[in-house]
Formats: C-alpha cells, structure tokens, sequence
C-alpha cells in the first residue's frame, strides 16, 4: 500500500484485515511527515510516544478479534485549535505556548473512540486570525503546490497535511471560510456543516474556563482527499452531546447514493459586487455545461435578495460582539444588549432568505474564494485578481456568507489554473442537508477530477 495517500477507509479496512499493522500505518505516516514536513511546515507538535503505545494497543486488540472502531488504528493529525488530554493547544499565541487542556474536547474524544490515533498538531494563524496560517510560535505553512505561495488559513496546516499525505484526514473550524478557503487552496475537499452541528466545546483553548463566548457562525468539520472519507469523519464528529447545548438533536444520516439526473443545481459564476478571478469563474461555468449534458436540471441562481455586502458587515460585527464579551474587563462603552438582538434579527432574515432559495433547488455552485493560492503577503495587503488589485478582506466572502447564514458548504477540487494551482468550488445546500450536500458531491465527483497530488508528493 502506498499509505501516505491511502484513504482513511482503506487504512481502516486494511488493519482490520490484518494487512498491515497499526505500527506500520503510523511508521508510515510518521516517515511521509519527516520526508515532506520541512518543505511546508504543516504539522508542528507532536506526540509519537503516546501515538506509538495506542497504535500497540490498537494491534493487541486485533489480535484478540476485537475492534476499537471505524477508524481503528488510522493514525491522524488535528488542527492547533482544538483542546486535547496532555497534549499543546496553542493557536499560535505565545501566551498559550504550554497551555495542554485536562481532557479532550468532544469531537477529539468521538475520533480516539473510533479506534484513530492522534500523532500531532498542524499549524494556524495567531488565534485563528487571518486566512494564512503564520504564526510567532512555529512560523509559516506553505503551499504543497508551490512553496511562495500560502496554503490558507485558519485550517492551512491541516489543508497541506492532508494534501500532502501526511494525514488521511483533519478537523478544522470555520467562522469565515477557514475550512473551505485552505481547502480550495491545496486541491483537497472540506465541509462546512449546518452551524450547532458539530460540538463546539473544546474547539479553542480555554485555560482560565471563561464562559464560551463564540457560539454563532463557526463551525467543525473534516477535511480529506475524497468525499466517502469526509462523509465518515462527518458522521463520527457530528451530532447532539453533553458539553455543548447548543447542538440540535437533529439525525446525523448516511450519505446517499444519488444520480445526476435527479438533480437540481442552481448556478452563480459570482455574486453582486464581489470579485472573482476568471480562471474560477470558468470553472463554474465548465462545470455547469458538464453537469447540464450528464442529465441534471441546471440553472442560473435566482440569488435572494440580499445585500450580501452588508450580510458580510454584519456577520463581522456579530464576530466583533462575541469577542467583546471574551474580554476579562469590559469596555468603556460595551455593546447594548438590544444591538446583540436587533443583530439576531437581522440575522434571521438572510436565514430565511436562503431556506426560500433551497426551495427550488438541490444545491447551490459557486466560487468558494476570489482566487487560487496567493503569494505569502503581509495581512491586509491587496491581492491581485486578473491585474486588478482587490481588497484582501474580500477574500473568504464568498465563504462567509454561508456562515452569517448557517448553511452547509462543501469545497471540492475542480482542475487547476495556468500557474498550476488547484481550483476549488463550492456547493452549498439547505440546513441540516449535510448527508444531501455529500450524496450530491459524490455524484458529481468524476466530471470534477477530483483529488491530484502536488508535485513531487
């Protein structure tokens, strides 16, 4: 087996089987990271001893005909976000340096009970800032496509990981794009589910125990190379818990088996006022026309009617409120209480608009950034679409939308532009469609091309 590129299934399958061993699936993947690791700086803490004894333990119990779980022995790598037993949590924020939470949070927890084995941490943006992932503590993350450019952000180490082979899957988090953009970025496929999805607890260290303040727009999800991998990871991680009341106790369902003929795919090159590199848009379009001669109903989105501009300024001020009340001193002049209503309000009503729009179509296909990977730049610089310089804000807003919206999203790779780097799209479905929005990515997954490795990978 080449293991490295193995997906999380067959590594499962395959240690269940006794074709190989946990050990070697883990010296495997150990040796595919000290290989490559120094090319991209994607994974950046580390924990092999306690690895190595659960991938001896995972082997002594398949010798005894026992199964730890669906990912029994599949060794993995976790976004620098997310609390874990005796092992860093940092976000890249030298304060947290040391910081190792008492217990794993509960999506880490879902993950080691289906038999996977925690090998490291992969890197971020200080505090998950930025859509690069750079940081004091362990530097920058590059691209596997091509080093001088960024793999994205927050979720860029895990993005890089996975393309790189050294990790069958990840968890990132996503309050604006962070899993989808890194996603799009290094050709691999992400999921943004339904916002109260996934459990939130333990998503971001917590060292003092503040009350959780970011309880809207951001979410978990898994990244991977293929859809039937990120659909398992999906199942495992999400659904109703005992530390986050927010979550709904909606079922978590088996993705189904769907042909292009049954479905309705609405379609927008882009949105109002937001640009788009044309490289992406000509992506959507191809893409369309393919689906539309394989048999599927295909149509120009009749997008609500929204400002999406001011949905963006307000899912940022909401962004800004909830960080306000995570300060430990309040400000001199703290948000009033009915703004943080009167926000909510204007929050539903986008909601709401976008549940009417799902009523007439399966999904929705859109850019899921303005542009392909782009140059290592300082925060804030402006990013060059088509020789046109745009806002580096406007980066992820394509994405962020469907935050402020609550909406699941799926990022898929779908060919490469002239620099050679991978195109990512988006398709986006109504809430609580996850298994839906899986079914329809794998159904259009040969028209895509899916999954190529970077070179020399």
């Amino acid at each position: 087996m080449d293991i490295g590129f193995s997906s999380t299934a067959e590594l499962a399958a395959a240690i269940a089987q006794r074709k190989i061993s946990a050990i070697e699936a883990l010296d495997a993947q150990l040796a595919q990271i000290d290989r490559h690791n120094g090319a991209v700086n994607a994974v950046v803490i580390f924990d092999r001893e306690q690895a190595r004894a659960r991938a001896l333990l995972a082997d002594a119990a398949t010798a005894r005909g026992d199964t730890l779980g669906p990912l029994h022995g599949v060794p993995f790598t976790l976004k620098d976000a997310h609390e874990t037993a005796g092992m860093r949590t940092t976000v890249g924020f030298p304060p947290f340096a040391d910081y190792a939470a008492n217990q794993d949070s509960p999506v880490v927890e879902r993950l080691k009970a289906a038999g996977a084995i925690l090998v490291g941490k992969s890197n971020v943006p200080t505090m998950l800032g930025d859509w690069q992932s750079d940081n004091p503590l362990f530097g920058r993350t590059s691209n596997p496509w091509d080093p001088s450019r960024t793999a994205g952000g927050s979720s860029g180490g895990a993005a890089a990981a996975v393309a790189t082979g050294m990790t069958p899957f990840e968890v990132g988090t996503d309050m604006q794009d962070s899993i989808r953009l890194p996603a799009a970025f290094c050709g691999v496929y992400g999921l943004k589910p339904t916002e109260h999805r996934v459990s939130l607890a333990g998503a971001f260290p917590n060292p003092g125990g503040m009350p959780r303040s970011v309880r809207l727009m951001s979410c978990v999800g898994p990244l991977a190379r293929n859809i039937e991998d990120l659909a398992l990871i999906y199942r495992i991680i999400a659904g109703p818990d005992r530390a986050d009341t927010d979550l709904a106790p909606v079922p978590v369902e088996p993705m189904p088996k769907l042909e292009l003929k049954s479905l309705r795919i609405a379609v927008a090159e882009s949105f109002p006022g937001f640009p788009v590199a044309a490289e992406i848009r000509a992506a959507v379009e191809s893409l369309a026309a393919k689906l539309a001669s394989a048999g599927a109903v295909v149509e120009n989105a009749k997008l609500p009617k929204l400002d999406l501009h001011d949905d963006l300024s307000e899912g940022g001020a909401l962004i800004g409120m909830m960080l306000e009340a995570a300060q430990p001193e309040s400000p001199e002049q703290p948000t009033p209480v009915s703004r943080w209503f009167a926000a909510l309000a204007r929050r539903d009503r986008s909601i709401l608009a976008w549940e009417r729009f799902f009523d007439s179509c399966d999904a929705l296909l859109c850019p899921v950034a303005m542009t392909t990977a782009f140059p290592h730049c300082k925060p804030g610089s402006p990013l060059k679409i088509d020789g046109k310089e745009e806002s580096y804000w406007m980066l992820p807003a394509y994405g962020a939308v469907f935050n402020y919206s609550s909406h699941p999203a799926l990022a898929f790779p779908c060919g490469q532009d002239r620099d050679g780097l991978p195109i990512g799209l988006q398709l986006v479905g109504r809430k609580w469609s996850e298994a839906r929005l899986l079914g329809i990515a794998a159904a259009i997954a040969s028209l895509t091309g899916g999954f190529h490795r970077p070179p020399g990978y």
